[in-house]
């Protein structure tokens, strides 16, 4: 596993997909070419396991979305490959 920081605003330039609604974990399905995301070095297909210090593995899709919306300027990613 790894970490992430990235500096805001958003947009931070990745689409999730899964979380407990979907029975799937909770991963980057997407990233904007050029964006926070892609150049802090976060993979697609990437495991989403905590965001914000928050375990992931019991988020539902729109639970982690909100997550992510409340860190406001700094978005801390813990991220497996």
């Amino acid at each position: 596993s790894y970490k992430v920081m990235l500096n805001g605003p958003a947009p931070w330039g990745f689409r999730l997909q899964g979380g407990k609604d979907f029975s799937m974990p909770l991963s980057i399905s997407r990233l904007t070419p050029g964006g926070k995301a892609a150049q802090a070095g976060v993979g697609v297909g990437d495991w989403v396991l905590y965001i914000d210090g928050e375990s992931t593995s019991s988020m539902t899709h729109i639970e982690a979305q909100n997550r992510i919306r409340a860190c406001g300027d700094r978005l801390s990613l813990t991220l497996s490959r």
